[in-house]
């Protein structure tokens, strides 16, 4: 990966981790991913960012090992907890964990998006050897067809940036930090991971509660925002819009 993320290590608990829509779409995760953890008690998780889901994963009594490219988010999620937290690279996880066997590896808001479409599928092709037989992976993953995107752009009068998802990379901004991103719908990544794994289960994260990004519109509008919540407890098993939310989680077992 080339972007690091330090420079966006400082702000990113008070930008997303700890604003009301981040902790909601947070919980649309964790409620999901709950479904899938039987029989699960060693997890590897990359870009772990400042260890919000690391510290979850260890009250919850698994086993975590967590990982992310930037020396500073590290450093903030060592301060969080006690756990094991060590600076790795997405694209050479399976070096510095070979001989290793985990039962599931987790990625959270959008890691994998960072990864060029041959960078995620040799990531597919040799991942599968650090997990145990029938190890999962649970990874959340920006799509292609976000609504909330298109809106926010077309208001502002962006229109060509109301569909900027759909190009071969975005330069985004992460808390100043430029990021080269990759977007990808499900049926994407069932292509891409088709060789070693197989689909479980797709689940669309953000269709009506919004972008991060807008929190700061929403702050006068917790209202609104408590009955768009409510909205997505109802949709949340609705699979097909998971191309058209902020991100989904998609499921995916090893064959």
């Amino acid at each position: 990966m080339k972007a690091d993320f330090d420079q966006a290590a400082a702000n990113y608990d008070h930008t997303f981790t700890h604003t009301e829509i981040g902790q909601m779409q947070r919980a649309l995760v964790y409620g999901e991913l709950s479904n899938h953890l039987h029989g699960i008690q060693t997890i590897l998780e990359i870009n772990c960012g400042t260890g919000e889901d690391a510290v979850w994963f260890s009250k919850k009594n698994y086993t975590i090992t967590a990982t992310d490219i930037s020396p500073k988010m590290i450093d903030i999620a060592k301060s969080k907890a006690n756990l094991h937290f060590a600076v790795a690279d997405i694209n050479s996880i399976t070096t510095t964990f070979a001989g290793e066997k985990f039962d599931l590896l987790f990625s959270n808001f959008g890691g994998l998006n960072c990864l060029s479409r041959p960078e995620l599928e040799q990531f597919f092709r040799e991942i599968s050897s650090i997990l145990s037989p029938q190890g999962k992976m649970a990874l959340v993953i920006m799509p292609k067809n976000t609504l909330w995107e298109r809106l926010y752009f077309l208001a502002k009068a962006q229109f060509k940036n109301s569909s900027r998802r759909k190009k071969a990379s975005v330069i985004a901004k992460v808390d100043g930090e430029n990021v080269t991103t990759f977007y990808y719908n499900p049926k994407d990544i069932v292509t891409l991971a088709n060789t070693n794994f197989e689909i479980t289960a797709v689940k669309p994260i953000g269709f009506f509660v919004p972008p991060s990004y807008l929190n700061d519109f929403f702050t006068n509008k917790k209202g609104l925002l408590r009955f768009l919540n409510r909205l997505e407890q109802g949709v949340k098993h609705w699979s097909w819009l998971s191309k058209y939310a902020d991100h989904y989680l998609i499921i995916l077992q090893k064959k």
